[in-house]
């Protein structure tokens, strides 16, 4: 099955042109032109990877890729006519994989989509031969490929989310205060105050509680931070 790519740039002439270019190459292909539309469609459709312009009417490129980042992890080169080291940097801490400089040729960034998709296939196949699994209760987690079930239902995490329940998961019956998820969760350097974790436990367990569930998984220690006991 052909790999589906999308296209989000406002240059609707330069927009055509890659996507002609990418369907004569046996891509499947959807061309966004403002940055609002295509990270609504990043979001709710599944890409194999995503073309991305830094200047986007409506919402700019750092910001979309940010936001897909936030939920998913699908491929991302960049598009931009900005060459300086703290535009590719910034790029790349915004979530991008890849970044190419226009006006560039269209071999070399057919060449960059494929590097890319390559190097994914590899990952992912490598992800499966190493499949590692946490359990508790009726919930897994497959860390290789960050998904999350409970019983047979995929629950749909964002990597904040995940990441606060992969940490209580690994230490169940480990009381973790609030300061020890924020620095495992969020980072030693953050500016986010400790209530912060509290938000996302709540967030958390709309998601992974079942409907009219007595306890939830996540219990409360009062005054200290939360827990998962077995």
């Amino acid at each position: 099955m052909s790999s589906r790519i999308l296209i989000i740039e406002d240059e609707k002439n330069l927009a055509r042109f890659v996507e002609l270019e990418l369907k004569h190459e046996g891509y499947q292909t959807q061309v966004e032109l403002n940055g609002r539309t295509g990270l609504q469609a990043a979001l709710n459709k599944k890409f194999d990877a995503i073309l991305l312009d830094l200047m986007l009417p409506e919402l700019n490129g750092m910001e979309v890729a940010r936001r897909i980042r936030e939920k998913k992890n699908t491929p991302i080169i960049m598009m931009t006519a900005r060459d300086s080291v703290i535009d590719r940097v910034s790029g790349f801490d915004h979530g991008a994989d890849d970044y190419i400089v226009k006006p560039f040729a269209i071999e070399e960034l057919l060449a960059r989509l494929r590097a890319l998709l390559r190097r994914i296939k590899i990952e992912k196949h490598q992800q499966n031969k190493n499949q590692k699994i946490v359990k508790y209760k009726d919930l897994t987690i497959e860390k290789e490929g960050r998904i999350v079930r409970r019983g047979n239902e995929v629950i749909d995490l964002t990597k904040r989310e995940y990441e606060l329940l992969l940490a209580l998961m690994e230490n169940v019956n480990v009381v973790l205060a609030r300061d020890v998820l924020l620095n495992k969760v969020w980072g030693y350097d953050s500016d986010a105050e400790t209530n912060v974790v509290d938000v996302y436990i709540r967030y958390l367990r709309n998601k992974i509680d079942r409907p009219n569930q007595e306890n939830s998984y996540i219990q409360t220690v009062r005054g200290t931070g939360y827990v998962m006991r077995s």
